[in-house]
């Protein structure tokens, strides 16, 4: 897929924190989602455990995950979220997407709302 991006805003679960807003990257390469660590602790994030991921190039690392509010075009979702390196690009995971019933068309490479979730 090629580059797509769109403006998502995390919240923690309960509201209670002023939320944090950036341009995520889309990939549908990517499970959860991921946003530079001290901006998700300042939105009320909490970690929760820790996990090992693989990075692009195959190289696992260990980052801790939280569960945040994921929001983007209209739709919102209670997601896994890493707490990514400082200066790291934001992601947006397929579970997010698949959560919210958006996709990703492959030709345009244009996120769209899907008409119904599939259940099958």
């Amino acid at each position: 897929m090629g580059l797509t991006s769109v403006s998502v805003t995390i919240r923690d679960l309960a509201k209670s924190h002023k939320p944090y807003d950036d341009e995520f990257l889309v990939d549908t390469g990517a499970v959860d989602c991921l946003a530079p660590a001290s901006k998700l602790r300042k939105a009320g994030v909490k970690p929760e455990g820790k996990s090992v991921y693989e990075l692009a190039d195959g190289t696992p690392v260990e980052y801790a995950y939280g569960f945040a509010r994921v929001s983007f075009m209209g739709a919102e979702t209670v997601a896994q979220v890493i707490f990514g390196p400082e200066k790291a690009d934001p992601i947006l995971g397929v579970v997010a997407l698949e959560n919210t019933g958006i996709g990703v068309d492959p030709r345009t490479k244009k996120l769209l709302k899907m008409t119904a979730k599939p259940l099958k």
